[in-house]
């Protein structure tokens, strides 16, 4: 595993990494919320798969051997997963495959992915390959449930649920019980995975319903926030305007890959006719697409034939693009269908792991609703709130020290409140989270002592964002030598 990190090009793990490594590695149910971009594929793809390697030949279902497709005297097997992945869209169920191919790299274990829309003979017969990590949409891996010959969860060990808020808010409850209790997996022996960049009432109840009790709420950076790498420009445009500016906008600012944003189906295709005409190298995705034609949009903007993506907000969520330099809200999302939420993901799209980007929104008159909660989330991120926002900044508030309040209503204690949430202070209070003595998550990172009842470093090393994976520095984690019985620990 060490050696597929490295030629993932991987050097340093992210906060969210430094501790969602070792708590799958003690064994914990976990839910783990952290700013889009930051990272949370890897951080349970490389644990979990690093733990089940060592046990494939014991775990894993009885499959062909390469030899026997090679002479065609193999025989399909049912798909019997150790490993199962739901997450909402289609494009990121194929990004996440590509990840998961990149770690199962010279190993024993087998990733598959389904999802609609693709070829189910082809997905079928994949998974009749033989299949220890299974990736997919709800509603794929429900029809695929259905068919007992093809699919059994009987010998699944781990469970994770990428972007688990959308799952939600998409109404896809009844899948996601029937996934997580639905099938032939022993209630007890699955560890539950939740991935998210909010926390929203909906997902605790969830996590309350399935999760082990003494699971971990790993929590990095404001939940439902953005981070500073983003700059971010708001600029009043005229609804009978927009056109024009967005044509000024892409033929002023720096070339590179660009991610239009609207919200439906039929702008997209307008704007993208629109920018073709001016002769410009476009490409626009939405639900109504094929899916050969989504992916053959994706591929494109993936390798800079087509570096304008004019997009719903489809591509909004988990996608991954390197080199993604701006990010455009031509209509910015309304409060009534994901509000402040699907800003934050889709400017996410630029920016990430370390890297800076650009997002720029064009504001109308109709965009009222957004108004207060993008006026705040521009302070909260130390941005300039322009003239025609200046109305809503609440009365007697420093716009350079102005903090949005984490939303933990419902069952938990707010950050840093007495009996803060899950047990200890979170990160800031005096006792540390998940009852260790020191600070809250991942010990020095949070400004105190350390986590988990470590007597050393945090997992990984020093504090997010000193050393890292392959670094000379000894880590110490629960009082030993270095990380997983290194002593050059990651």
């Amino acid at each position: 595993m060490l050696k597929n990190v490295e030629m993932s090009g991987y050097t340093t793990p992210t906060p969210i990494q430094k501790y969602c490594i070792p708590a799958i590695n003690m064994g914990h149910d976990l839910i783990a919320v952290a700013q889009t971009g930051s990272g949370k594929t890897a951080a349970y793809l490389i644990p979990i798969l690093n733990h089940l390697m060592g046990k494939a030949k014991k775990l894993a279902a009885p499959r062909p051997s390469p030899q026997e497709y090679e002479l065609g005297t193999a025989q399909f097997v049912r798909a019997e997963p150790l490993f199962l992945v739901i997450c909402p869209t289609r494009e990121l169920a194929i990004q996440i495959f590509d990840q998961a191919r990149k770690f199962c790299y010279r190993t024993m274990l087998r990733p598959c992915v389904v999802y609609g829309g693709g070829p189910m003979r082809e997905q079928m017969q994949q998974m009749g390959r033989g299949c220890d990590l299974l990736i997919g949409t709800p509603g794929r891996l429900i029809d695929v449930m259905q068919r007992s010959h093809a699919l059994s969860l009987r010998r699944l060990k781990y469970m994770v649920i990428d972007e688990a808020d959308e799952m939600l808010e998409m109404d896809w409850q009844d899948e996601l019980e029937k996934l997580m209790s639905g099938g032939e997996q022993d209630e007890g022996n699955v560890k539950y995975m939740l991935f998210s960049a909010t926390f929203p009432g909906a997902l605790r109840r969830l996590a309350k319903e399935h999760l082990a009790e003494d699971h971990l709420r790993i929590h990095v950076g404001r939940i439902g926030s953005t981070h500073a790498n983003i700059k971010q420009d708001v600029i009043f445009v005229k609804q009978e305007l927009k056109r024009e500016a967005l044509s000024d906008l892409v033929f002023s600012m720096t070339p590179g890959r660009t991610i239009i944003f609207v919200n439906s189906k039929r702008t997209a295709d307008e704007i993208d006719d629109y920018l073709f005409n001016k002769g410009l190298p476009s490409t626009s995705m939405h639900s109504d697409r094929t899916q050969s034609e989504r992916e053959d949009a994706m591929r494109a903007f993936r390798a800079g034939k087509t570096p304008l993506l004019v997009t719903t907000g489809v591509s909004a969520r988990g996608i991954d693009v390197q080199n993604v330099v701006n990010v455009i809200n031509y209509d910015l999302p309304s409060a009534d269908h994901g509000g402040i939420q699907e800003y934050i993901h889709r400017i996410g799209r630029t920016g990430r792991i370390g890297h800076t980007g650009t997002a720029t929104s064009f504001y109308t008159d109709r965009d009222e609703s957004i108004a207060q909660d993008l006026t705040n989330t521009l302070m909260d991120t130390q941005q300039p709130v322009p003239d025609f926002l200046e109305q809503y900044i609440p009365e007697g508030v420093d716009p350079k020290n102005f903090k949005i309040e984490d939303d933990n209503s419902d069952d938990e204690g707010p950050a840093g409140d007495a009996d803060g949430a899950w047990g200890g202070q979170a990160a800031g209070g005096d006792d540390g989270g998940w009852g260790a003595g020191g600070d809250a998550a991942g010990g020095d990172a949070a400004g105190g002592d350390d986590s988990w009842g470590a007597g050393g470093d945090a997992a990984g090393g020093d504090a997010a964002g000193g050393d890292g994976w392959g670094t000379e520095d000894k880590t110490e984690v629960q009082g030993g030598d270095g990380a997983w019985g290194a002593v050059d620990g990651w």
